[in-house]
């Protein structure tokens, strides 16, 4: 086999058409072989002889698409100093560009003799048992792909997981369901399209691992918070195979959803890796250079964990910059992503141990002229001292604003609160981040997501009920802010019934008419349920997987309605924070918000911060929009009144009279449509509007 000195960059496996260029950093190594695999079993192995800055290379002429290949790395083993090299482990390139193969969870899969001594080490072949890197190629056609590149102000985001979006949609062949090539399928696509969803957001799609703990219970990582590749799609997520298919085929669903104007952001796990703690198996960068990668504790035998899974990823380290950064931009050059939602982004931000908006990785994604042009999502915590910081992240980001979340819940289950409180997160929490010159689009909103109760079972359990996750219930949120409108769980009751489905349109109400970016939790259109599980990482099952009405259903076409409202008037999706007061140039005399009680008298702002937010108007003046248009024109609206009673009895609002003559009714949440627009009762002003029990009107007066 001919071998030739190659380059030190790019890294990974680089085919170029004729043959593929190797190179893999570690700097504690000293000696690393490339083992290309055969499929009889064997392998041949090459000595990556080459070396600049500690970047072993290797050229190797005639190696294509498709080859299996690993590292071995021959170095120092001491646990001691944090320093773990092992050349009975196949070791995973951390930039392979796709991966073979899953776990089998064999003892050689870990660098110490397990139930003897982790100092020891185990020198079993961990070959068999382990995953391979995958050389790839990387020309694709992608025809005339576009990026859609909706502005923030016309987003709305649908959190979805591959599998679980797709595995029960009755349109879909059996061999498609829980893939890539579903997503691309007209039947989703339709589906994203009619609801009016302008971004996918995908849960993991980096290959991840399943942890040997939900296994031996018969569980799985489902959710995929468990990375191992960084560039490379989750395999099991491909209808027709591993050997690079898997690249090809989320490129194709990609190019689908442009074409159909829908944006794909992906979840991206960045802050920790699947090799776990010091108990964890040996799969790529623990072998590689472990103090090069980890965070590690005072006692370098151990890691400073600040994820809650076992490690950190070294922030201060260049060569997991230069990982995170690369693994970036590869996925919205080559694979056309447009945008990520890093998961516990607050460990980004750890570059010595506090969080730091100065970090270098901050530096490093606003001064990158690729990644800096994409959505960045930050959920703006992780479990480290001094983790939570939402609204402290730098103005090229968004946020997930969990403030958002636990405050209309608190709304809708009956907590006190004042109009002020509520009015922070309606319009889009400028007490969060107005400070630092962001937006209210820096506000990334939700009510439900992944994470905890879907929105059927925030208004069916007061309690979690994780037993099928084999922890004792132990598991999850306990404060979930729910209320279960009488009756835990499944019930008969119709009184109880109605009140759930009213509960459901009021809290998809109040998101997609709050200012900010909306999230909707794939399914809760469909009321879709976990049986109050508000933990299920690791349910593969029909338990989680969306269960698609084949007729529809009245929640769906609320939601639809609710988003075309949205999207058809930007009063409700400014991208500009609210003045409190009339605004100069737009020669209207009302303020452009004003908030009312149910008498209709304007409230001051001293009857803001002590009346009760449960009993509301919130008047929105579409013509006081302060901000220009594309083209700098005005932007002119209709008005919206917004009436809230959150409260358990039924209450008379009085129009106001001087904000307009007439309005009509075009949501009411007691109703089980919703009332479409254009088809509500008109209201004249000083007439007495009721509102039952829990619910919420809006009237609209035209511009």
């Amino acid at each position: 086999m001919q071998v030739w000195p190659g380059q030190a960059y790019p890294f990974g496996a680089f085919y170029d058409g004729t043959g593929t260029n190797f190179a893999v950093f570690t700097e504690a190594a000293y000696r690393v072989e490339l083992c290309l695999l055969h499929d009889d079993g064997s392998e041949t192995a090459v000595e990556l002889r080459e070396s600049d800055a500690f970047v072993r290379h290797a050229y190797v002429p005639d190696i294509m698409p498709g080859q299996r290949y690993g590292f071995r790395v021959h170095g120092p083993w001491d646990p001691f100093r944090g320093v773990y090299c092992n050349p009975a482990k196949l070791l995973l390139d951390p930039y392979a560009r796709a991966v073979s193969g899953s776990l089998d969870w064999h003892p050689a899969l870990f660098g110490h003799q397990a139930g003897f001594s982790r100092y020891r080490r185990d020198d079993l072949d961990s070959a068999p048992h382990t995953m391979s890197s995958v050389v790839v190629n990387p020309y694709f056609d992608w025809g005339d792909d576009r990026r859609p590149r909706h502005g923030y102000h016309e987003t709305v985001l649908y959190e979805a997981h591959v599998k679980g979006l797709t595995m029960l949609h009755p349109g879909l062949p059996d061999e498609l369901r829980g893939t890539y090539a579903a997503l691309a399928h007209p039947a989703v696509i339709e589906h994203l399209v009619e609801l009016g969803v302008t971004a996918l957001e995908l849960m993991p799609v980096h290959q991840f691992v399943n942890r040997h703990q939900l296994v031996d219970k018969g569980l799985s990582e489902y959710w995929g918070y468990n990375t191992i590749g960084f560039f490379a799609p989750h395999n099991a997520y491909a209808s027709w195979g591993d050997r690079g298919q898997q690249v090809l085929e989320f490129k194709s669903a990609v190019r689908a959803l442009h074409e159909a104007g829908i944006e794909v952001i992906l979840d991206v796990v960045y802050n920790h890796t699947a090799e776990g703690n010091h108990l964890g198996p040996t799969l790529s960068f623990r072998g590689l250079d472990n103090p090069s990668y980890y965070r590690l504790a005072d006692d370098p035998r151990y890691y400073a964990d600040t994820t809650g899974a076992g490690n950190a990823l070294l922030m201060r380290s260049p060569h997991v910059l230069q990982l995170i950064m690369d693994s970036l931009r590869y996925w919205v050059t080559e694979m056309h992503v447009d945008g990520f939602r890093f998961d516990l982004a607050a460990t980004l931000a750890r570059q010595f141990h506090e969080v730091d908006r100065l970090s270098s990785f901050f530096d490093l994604v606003q001064q990158d002229p690729v990644v800096s042009q994409v959505k960045l999502i930050a959920e703006p915590w992780d479990v480290g001292e001094g983790g939570y910081q939402v609204g402290n992240f730098p103005p090229l980001w968004s946020e997930w604003n969990s403030e958002y979340r636990d405050t209309v819940r608190d709304l809708w289950r009956g907590k006190e609160m004042t109009p002020a409180e509520l009015g922070d997160k309606l319009t889009g929490s400028a007490d969060l981040y107005q400070d630092d010159g962001r937006r209210p689009l820096a506000s990334i909103n939700f009510v439900t997501c992944h994470d905890g109760f879907t929105l059927n079972d925030l208004v069916s359990y007061n309690d979690k009920h994780n037993e099928a996750n084999g922890e004792d219930n132990k598991d999850g949120e306990t404060c979930n802010r729910s209320w279960n409108c009488g009756v835990e769980g499944e019930t008969d009751d119709e009184t109880v019934l109605a009140l759930r489905g009213r509960q459901q349109r009021n809290l998809i109400a109040t998101l997609l008419l709050s200012q900010g970016v909306p999230v909707i939790s794939h399914g809760d259109e469909f009321a879709r349920t976990q049986r109050g599980n508000n933990n299920a990482y690791c349910q593969d099952s029909e338990l989680t997987w969306m269960r698609w009405p084949e007729d529809g259903s009245e929640l769906l076409d609320f939601t639809r309605a609710l988003v075309w409202l949205r999207k058809e008037h930007p009063v409700f999706r400014r991208r500009r924070f609210f003045h409190g007061r009339p605004v100069e140039g737009t020669h209207d005399e009302l303020s452009d918000i004003a908030w009312f009680t149910p008498a209709g008298e304007e409230m001051s702002r001293r009857d803001r911060d002590s009346a009760q937010a449960s009993a509301l108007m919130v008047f929105l003046n579409g013509n006081a929009i302060s901000e220009p248009g594309a083209r700098g024109e005005r932007i002119v609206d209709d008005s919206f009144l917004l009436m809230f009673n959150a409260s358990p009895k039924p209450l008379e609002f009085v129009m106001p009279v001087d904000h307009g003559r007439q309005w009509q009714v075009v949501v009411d949440t007691a109703r089980a449509g919703g009332v479409p627009p254009g088809t509500g009762v008109k209201v004249q002003a000083g007439k007495r509007v009721t509102l039952v029990e829990w619910s919420l009107k809006v009237l609209q007066r035209p511009a």
